[in-house]
């Protein structure tokens, strides 16, 4: 094996002989030192989520990585284009559409430091391994629309090098810290849309990043426990932040993230009720009309997100199955 050293400068000079990425879409300037990536949702494909990018002493942080090549290919681009080097990478939480790119983003830059929970671990022998399993067997027998087949190829090449999604820095408490030059708050949520979720909060600038515990059109449960979920856009709600970037969707103010919190917490409680899911789902939907510009599609999107989560957490008594609370 190469020495470190060497190795790091191979891979360097390897990145510096690739073409740059073309910054297509400049990112989002929320706050000083603070820009946002918004994530894609792509016709017949997976979403990917928001990147928060901070501007810190030593280089860039990076919050989220994105699920798709087009998505990390403009993080690197911004890197590119601002003359500093991404000193950190954050992962709120495993889900794909949120770490996928991190492996792109270090054999750019491999002095980069990935901090995140140890949460990936268990998803990566349950939730995630059924699912390549799943994946390998539509690819062996040769199932699937065109879009569909590159979907799976990109989500089997992650799960083959599935080191990238696990942290190098375990966050495992709420705690100050310094990432990559940068001075930020970071909250672990527990049991709520994972079994650890990260959410930050930007003393300098009032912003906070919610990851997936805020998402619009819709909150996606997949792997959630949503009582504790909840409590835990309380505790975001007690920070004093003027901007919250979530993990999909528009950057919220602070009055905005108070319809969501309330629009989700009437939503887990019709889902609690004998009322019918068209119910409930156009109680969602109404709730958050303010919040969504006004677009056919995502219109129907929340629709039919929010009519599929009632069946889906009604059969496992208002969680989801990958829940490991007792409540």
């Amino acid at each position: 094996m190469l020495p470190g050293l060497v190795l790091t400068v191979t891979l360097q000079a390897a990145a510096a002989a690739a073409p740059a990425p073309v910054l297509v879409t400049p990112p989002q300037r929320v706050a000083p030192g603070v820009y946002v990536l918004a994530g894609d949702v792509p016709a017949e494909r997976g979403p990917d989520g928001n990147t928060v990018i901070f501007r810190a002493t030593d280089g860039l942080v990076v919050v989220d990585t994105g699920r798709h090549v087009e998505h990390s290919d403009q993080i690197l681009a911004f890197a590119h284009d601002v003359h500093r080097p991404i000193r950190a990478i954050v992962n709120t939480h495993w889900h794909l559409d949120h770490s996928s790119g991190n492996r792109r983003i270090m054999a750019a830059f491999p002095q980069a430091r990935v901090y995140a929970t140890s949460a990936v671990d268990r998803a990566l022998v349950t939730f995630l391994a059924r699912n390549a399993e799943a994946a390998r067997t539509r690819q062996a027998a040769g199932q699937g629309s065109p879009v569909e087949v590159e979907e799976r190829r990109g989500f089997l090449d992650t799960m083959a090098h599935a080191d990238s999604l696990r942290p190098d820095v375990v966050l495992s408490r709420s705690a100050s810290m310094r990432i990559g030059g940068k001075r930020l708050d970071v909250h672990i949520t527990n049991h709520a849309v994972t079994d650890a979720d990260v959410w930050l909060y930007d003393r300098a600038s009032h912003t906070v990043v919610a990851g997936d515990l805020v998402t619009l059109p819709a909150p996606f449960f997949e792997t959630a426990c949503p009582l504790e979920w909840s409590e835990a856009l309380d505790e975001i709600w007690a920070t004093p932040f003027t901007t919250l970037v979530p993990g999909h969707g528009a950057p919220m103010t602070r009055a905005q993230f108070d319809v969501y919190r309330g629009a989700f917490n009437t939503f887990v409680a019709c889902v609690n009720t004998q009322a019918v899911a068209a119910e409930c789902a156009t109680g969602w939907v109404n709730a958050i009309a303010s919040l969504e510009p006004e677009n056919a599609r995502l219109h129907a999107d929340a629709t039919d997100y929010a009519a599929y989560y009632v069946g889906f957490l009604r059969e496992n008594g208002g969680k989801s199955a990958e829940c490991q609370l007792a409540r």
